[in-house]
Parts: structure tokens; sequence; C-alpha cells
């Protein structure tokens, strides 16, 4: 009897995870409307961008800000509430170390999003808006993803 429910909630599982293609239009529409949303609120705006870095603007700052708010407070809700995934595993945040390493991403980073006017999150909404040179930025942050998972051994902890 135990083993027939196993393996029926095993099957059930790779029943999920076969899921068909057209499985993953939810996640084009949430990506969609998500980049319709940056559209709309600016936050693809080169200008924008750069009224950020010259420190002319609030409106990015006011954006960045109120999103780690609410990243704050769903992290603490979760924690409260000992909320879990769809699936019914449990979300662990687990401590996070700190490495001089972050400093210097975080500043190439920086210095990159000044420049190009583009962070990875927005890249696909400008070329969705048809800001095509911004595919240059794309192929870019492509490479240094490899480039960094390449030398990623051999740098400094």
């Amino acid at each position: 009897m135990m083993t027939d429910k196993k393996s029926e909630n095993i099957n059930e599982q790779t029943m999920i995870n076969r899921e068909a293609w057209y499985g993953n239009l939810k996640y084009l529409i949430v990506g969609v409307l998500f980049g319709i949303i940056f559209v709309k609120a600016e936050v693809i705006s080169w200008f924008r961008i750069q009224e950020m870095f010259r420190l002319q603007s609030f409106h990015m700052y006011g954006v960045i800000g109120s999103a780690v708010v609410v990243g704050m407070l769903s992290v603490l809700i979760i924690k409260k509430f000992k909320i879990k995934t769809i699936s019914g595993d449990p979300i662990t945040f687990p401590p996070k170390k700190f490495n001089k390493g972050q400093i210097y991403g975080g500043l190439i980073f920086g210095f990159g999003w000044a420049i190009t006017g583009a962070c990875p999150g927005p890249l696909f909404a400008q070329i969705g808006t048809g800001v095509w040179v911004i595919s240059i930025t794309l192929l870019s942050a492509i490479a240094g993803t490899w480039v960094y998972g390449y030398f990623r051994d051999k740098l400094p902890h």
C-alpha cells in the first residue's frame, strides 16, 4: 500500500516535470506583462538611468527603493508564516558570506549600467521596444557571464 502511494507521487511529479511546451506560456505572459510595466514606469529609459547616475532625479531611486522594501517585506512574511513553495517545499534563506569580490563585481556592474543605460532585467524590454543597439549589451552580458564562469575557480576568494 505504501509503495503504491510513493510510486503514485513519483509519477505525478514526473508528469509535472514533463509539462507540455505550452505550459511555459504562463512565464511568457508574466514576462511580457513585466516588460510592459518596465516600459510604462520608464525604468528601461536610458535617459532615466542617466538621470539617476547624475543624481538629477529621484525617479529610479524611488523605483529601486520600492522594490527593496517589497522584497524585505516579502522575506519577512515568508519567514514569519513559514510559507512554502507551490510544490510544498519549505523556502529557506541560507546565510550569505561576504566576499571582497562582491565590491569589485558591484562596481563593474554599476559602471556597465551607467555606460550602457541598461541592466540585465530591462535588456529584453528595451530590445522589445525596438532599441536594437541594446543587443550588443545583451551579447556583452552573455560573454561576461561566460568569462566569469570560465575563470571563477581561478579568482581570489
